[in-house]
């Protein structure tokens, strides 16, 4: 049965630009939940180390932080299938809401590092659940020729909130009550987008587990993991997905640092370069979104993401390290970096259709991966930035988008002309633009 065409002019507007309308709701409720999430991401690190705990230790706390958002990443695309997108998400934002109550009543005023490892630590377990359930939710409602546009608005949602709008709302907010009263207004924004999204989308496939005959539970768990090396086209993309935010993590970590103490700017004037580096993101999530399902979604990862992010992260180092506090020159490079990190963009859309009988387990790989980045970038500045300095980690992080670049090769979808599966049933490829 073929669903009613839309009838009011909202709806159809929304519909023409590649949002599924059921669904709009929560894209509004994730940039809010987002926003609240990415409040902290410019100052944070900073803010502990003038509170007295070291830096190694700080670094340490993010990679912490990033292994259990890892973990969570993962099980969304895994509990999705079992339990349905919209109870994943209710779950990622009780967790985000009850550690950040213990990160800020209990540990920060106590200065105790293990009650912060507890508080902020797991809490790094809600936003990916929360976030990465709904794009599971949009995967299983976007059409494949839209998949890639409807991607780009999700990706729109995430980065517009993290840390684009969060660092602005920082920025404006700290300097009226202070950084402490700053996070506690990060939780008021999230509890906010969390229930908006959850309370206001009615599309039915987020309570529904969409599973297959004869995948129970334990199947479904274990499919997640074997599909990596069972399928290594979805293996080489969840590496791939790793590489493309690893290095935006580990700058969350050591570029507040080094560009207000050593290239000499003002914590705001960092903030805002912050924001418009993702504001520049933003933007390009929606373009690479549109331009993936035209020119076709590897050819798009590949050159304007890792060719790009490759360059652009040699750029944000070397251009500031050269002119010093030059604010103009800055805000260009840090544009630049920001719109070839949304290169990636496609990547969302071009894992699920990597097996499309297996979607979820597609999904959690992919997730497994964007999630493996939040503790991968920190632990690449805790492993080297001692003994190689900043530089040596942006070097690090450069070399990784270059690998990215070549992996892409191997990304073929299966109607693909040239792979195996395309020669031996001699379809049609129905989506050859998506290639």
């Amino acid at each position: 049965m073929k669903n009613p065409l839309p009838r009011s002019p909202i709806t159809r507007a929304i519909t023409r630009l590649g949002i599924p309308p059921t669904l709009a709701w929560g894209y509004l409720g994730l940039l809010l939940f987002m926003i609240g999430d990415g409040v902290e991401s410019g100052y944070l690190s900073p803010y502990l180390i003038d509170r007295g705990i070291p830096e190694p230790r700080v670094a340490l706390l993010f990679t912490v932080y990033g292994v259990a958002a890892g973990v969570a990443a993962w099980l969304s695309g895994v509990l999705s299938e079992l339990w349905g997108p919209r109870r994943v998400m209710w779950t990622g934002l009780a967790i985000w809401g009850a550690f950040q109550v213990v990160f800020l009543a209990a540990a920060v005023p106590l200065g105790s590092y293990p009650l912060m490892m507890l508080g902020y630590g797991l809490r790094g377990l809600g936003y990916p659940l929360f976030a990465y359930g709904f794009l599971v939710w949009i995967a299983g409602v976007a059409p494949r020729a839209r998949l890639g546009t409807a991607m780009g608005w999700f990706w729109f949602a995430f980065t517009g909130g993290l840390p684009t709008l969060g660092s602005l709302v920082a920025s404006g907010l700290i300097p009226h009550i202070g950084a402490y009263a700053t996070l506690w207004a990060a939780l008021v924004l999230v509890a906010a987008g969390g229930l908006i999204a959850l309370l206001l989308v009615r599309d039915d496939r987020g309570g529904k587990r969409p599973r297959g005959e004869g995948d129970g539970p334990l199947t479904t768990l274990i499919g997640s993991v074997t599909i990596l090396w069972r399928n290594p086209r979805v293996g080489t993309g969840a590496l791939v997905r790793t590489i493309n935010t690893a290095s935006q993590f580990g700058f969350f970590v050591i570029m507040p640092v080094h560009f207000t103490r050593t290239v000499g700017f003002s914590l705001t004037q960092w903030l805002h370069l912050l924001s418009a580096m993702f504001a520049t993101n933003i933007v390009a999530n929606l373009l690479c979104g549109l331009i993936g399902d035209r020119i076709g979604w590897r050819r798009t990862i590949a050159w304007f993401g890792g060719a790009g992010c490759t360059v652009s992260t040699l750029l944000l180092f070397y251009v500031p390290q050269a002119a010093g506090a030059n604010f103009p020159l800055a805000l260009v490079v840090a544009a630049f970096y920001g719109a070839t990190l949304a290169g990636y963009v496609p990547i969302s859309a071009l894992m699920p259709s990597l097996e499309p009988r297996h979607k979820g387990q597609a999904l959690a790989a992919l997730n497994l991966g964007a999630g493996a980045s939040t503790f991968v970038g920190p632990a690449v500045v805790a492993a080297f930035a001692g003994p190689l300095g900043v530089e040596g980690v942006v070097w690090i992080f450069a070399g990784m988008y270059a690998v990215s670049t070549a992996l892409t090769v191997f990304l073929k979808l299966p109607d693909e002309p040239g792979t195996a599966p395309a020669r031996a049933a001699a379809t049609a490829p129905s989506a050859s633009a998506a290639a």
